[in-house]
């Protein structure tokens, strides 16, 4: 299954309530929370996230660029968000955190810098409901894809596979028509999009034109 999770950092702040109705087709909605310590950038805390679960359409996937996460994840998770993703370079009781945050009800996610080898953690994927691979430099939207990083997204799918895991593979990072067919014969089949389903036209027409294109590109097994 494809699914395409808009990021609502290229969403008009001002205007956050309308535009998160106009990506009612998408699976989730990719709430980026960034605190200008893990990464130069500062976007919302909790409370803006309250709001935004209390008003969106969709689930939220919510992606924490921050540092502390074993404090601060299982908060968003009591928010109400369907899944929580914490970086690994954050934490370093990985396998605890996601348990703690099945525990309160939120699919559990761990995601990976660029620069980190996803290898030592492997044997535990089945701990973890999405594995996301960042394909460009977590901190800022708009930037280019890195498709240099296809190779660790078809190593975490082959150890999924080889598990017998349900893990969802996500990628972020510069995902648009052209290249989200790539990251998708890779392996990933979760994608968050933000300049390609918001820069231009009808965000949903966008999200539908994103998932007619990974859709076309099943990866092999």
């Amino acid at each position: 299954m494809v699914r395409i999770n808009p990021s609502i950092l290229a969403a008009d702040f001002v205007n956050m309530e309308r535009d998160l109705r106009r990506i009612s087709t998408a699976d989730l909605v990719h709430v980026d929370v960034m605190d200008n310590h893990f990464v130069p950038n500062l976007t919302f805390g909790p409370q803006m996230v309250t709001r935004i679960q209390a008003v969106s359409p969709i689930p939220l996937d919510v992606h924490l660029m921050i540092e502390n996460v074993d404090r601060w994840a299982p908060e968003y998770a009591k928010i109400g968000a369907a899944s929580v993703t914490f970086h690994a370079e954050a934490t370093e009781k990985p396998v605890e955190l996601a348990r703690a945050l099945r525990a309160l009800g939120s699919r559990a996610g761990i995601a990976l810098k660029p620069g980190t080898d996803a290898a030592p953690y492997l044997d535990d994927i089945a701990e973890f409901d999405q594995v996301l691979v960042m394909t460009v430099e977590p901190g800022f939207g708009g930037q280019s894809f890195m498709a240099d990083m296809m190779p660790k997204v078809q190593q975490v799918r082959d150890a999924a596979d080889a598990a017998g895991s349900s893990v969802w593979l996500q990628v972020d990072g510069g995902i648009d028509l052209s290249t989200i067919a790539t990251a998708r014969s890779a392996g990933a089949d979760t994608f968050v999009a933000g300049s390609a389903v918001y820069g231009s036209g009808d965000p949903d027409v966008n999200i539908a034109e994103l998932r007619a294109l990974a859709s076309g590109h099943q990866h092999e097994v």
